[in-house]
């Protein structure tokens, strides 16, 4: 056994790294192959699945997200489309509303001022019937004031008046 130890010791004395003497490299050789064997054997089956697993599941989930996204994204146009034929009909109405409202205020004017328009030329007739009575009164007054003037300058003047005369004259005067 001292013969083993030294040559041991002797290996360590030229070379201080026991993996760079070239009487181990076979069974690092061999380990390493055993590891590498294991290593796959464990990502294959154990590790690698369920990472295979978890990446289906996210595909799925992003998939499924997509999806609902744009489903809903259908929803939102759809939901703008039918706010705004909504928003469209509203106006639309109002201005119907505003129409009729404005139409019927028309109406309504238009026959208050016929109202007014009969009532005025009611007030219109009877004002002129009026003025042609204070026009004919007047007239008159005027005709028997100026008689009676005409009869008292005439016998102010020393003369006789005659009734007959003094409305001939008065009449022929007022004729123009």
């Amino acid at each position: 056994m001292a013969t083993n130890t030294n040559a041991a010791e002797s290996a360590y004395s030229v070379h201080p790294m026991p993996q760079l003497e070239p009487s181990f490299w076979g069974n690092q050789v061999f380990w390493l192959l055993v590891t590498l064997v294991v290593i796959y054997f464990v990502l294959s089956r154990i590790a690698l699945p369920r990472i295979a697993a978890v990446l289906a599941e996210r595909q799925g989930t992003i998939t499924n997200d997509i999806a609902k996204a744009e489903e809903l994204k259908a929803k939102a146009v759809e939901a703008e489309e039918a706010y705004n034929k909504a928003l469209a009909d509203a106006r639309a109405e109002a201005q119907r509303i505003a129409a009729e409202t404005k139409a019927a205020m028309q109406a309504d004017l238009d026959a208050a001022t016929a109202k007014a328009d009969a009532e005025i030329a009611g007030k219109l007739a009877e004002s002129e019937k009026a003025i042609a009575e204070i026009r004919a009164n007047a007239v008159a007054s005027v005709e028997a004031v100026a008689k009676d003037t005409a009869a008292e300058l005439i016998t102010a003047l020393g003369g006789e008046a005659d009734a007959k005369d003094v409305d001939a004259a008065v009449a022929a005067r007022m004729k123009g």
